[in-house]
Formats: structure tokens, sequence, C-alpha cells
């Protein structure tokens, strides 16, 4: 077999660690402290995460949507795909480093779509522009870290607090969808988006689309 080739490491602000980008013929893998946290063959529950979303926003006229977590740009590349021309994309991604690999070394893992002319990318925390916007968005979609039980950044933990889900609500426009991805699931986080008034659907999608793989979870919690 083919041994990894390590590439290139990224400091991820605030916390100390650091993503490590890994290549093995034609497949890449993001890992931190030895954890793998994203392979490029098993992409189907990212972009599962973005062809539910943008499914549930169809009827929009001008759909605008927000990616928390650009990852290899699977989710982002999927979003565009269900989107088309009508809608635009905003990215943000809080290390320099992932943007700068994808539009490097990973850029035709997912068809270049940071090139597209319909994406905006941000450099910087999604939290922070959760934070700032009113009424923004048809669908916000979250793959930070590795959902609700953070992994790399321990900042990311509010973005799924009762704070950050309503600063979330906030940033979704009348009837707006946010979608959560996650490597398990979380009981807990989905009675919280409940008892924040989001109406929620939870679905099980695997790693490797139909050809299997791992379980992930899905939230699409419909602002009420």
């Amino acid at each position: 077999m083919i041994p990894w080739e390590f590439l290139d490491t990224a400091p991820v602000p605030g916390n100390g660690g650091e993503l490590r980008l890994y290549r093995r013929g034609n497949e890449f893998s993001i890992r931190v402290a030895g954890r793998e946290l994203m392979n490029s063959s098993a992409h189907g529950s990212e972009d599962a995460l973005a062809e539910l979303a943008c499914d549930r926003i169809k009827d929009r006229t001008r759909p605008r949507v927000l990616i928390g977590g650009l990852g290899m740009g699977f989710t982002l590349s999927a979003a565009l795909r269900r989107l088309g021309s009508r809608g635009h994309v905003d990215v943000a991604e809080l290390v320099p480093a992932v943007i700068a690999w994808n539009r490097g070394p990973l850029a035709g893992l997912a068809g270049s779509p940071l090139q597209d002319r319909h994406v905006t990318v941000c450099e910087g925390d999604v939290a922070h522009m959760l934070r700032t916007v009113q009424s923004a968005y048809d669908a916000i979609l979250l793959d930070v870290d590795n959902g609700p039980e953070g992994l790399t950044h321990k900042g990311n933990d509010w973005l799924y607090s009762p704070e950050g889900l309503k600063a979330a609500s906030a940033a979704l426009r009348p009837a707006g969808l946010l979608a959560v991805w996650s490597a398990t699931p979380n009981r807990a986080f989905t009675q919280r988006l409940k008892r924040l008034g989001f109406a929620v659907d939870e679905v099980t999608v695997r790693a490797r689309g139909r050809q299997g793989g791992g379980r992930h979870t899905i939230w699409l919690a419909r602002r009420s």
C-alpha cells in the first residue's frame, strides 16, 4: 500500500493545535492530534448536508446560503450544484491555510468551487458572522469541528449553545433553515433546538453516500 505523504501543517487560531494535511496517491486526509477529521474518499455526508438543506429552500427566488467550515470544498460544491445560477454562497473558514489548500492541492477534488463567481470566501470565525448579521440567509450550514461535541477548537462550542443557536436563528430570513453536520448523534442537541422553537428533522447519512461507510447525523432545523 502507498504510504501517506505529509504535505503541510496549519495552526488552529485560538487553541494552540494544528491541522496536518496528508496525501496518498489521489486521496487526501486532514488530521488533528493524530485523528482524522476528513478524507477525500468519504464525503457523502458532506454532500448530503448541502443537498438536503438546499432542496428545502429551492422555492426561494434568489437564495443566499452561509456555510460555516470549508473543509475540502465538497459541501460548497454540492450547494452550488443544487442552487444553480440563482443562488449565492458565503463560506466562513477559520483556518487560512484550509482556504489556501482548497486553492492549491485540494482544488480539483470538488471541482474548484472557490473559483465560482457565486461564492464569497470569508476568512474568519463563522460565529463572528452570526453575531453581526440579521435576516441575511435562507439557509445556514454548519460543518464546524466534529459537530456539537467539538474536537479542534473549544470556541466552537458557542455555535451549538443556546446563545449561538439564537444568533443563527436571527441571521436567518423568515422560515429559514439551519442545517448542522455531526460525526455522531446528540440527543441533547436535538432537544436544545426544539426548546428554542426550531422544527427539527434528524437525518442519518452515510460517509460514502450510496457506497455506505460510517453513519453521520444532520439536523435540519426550520426557523418558526
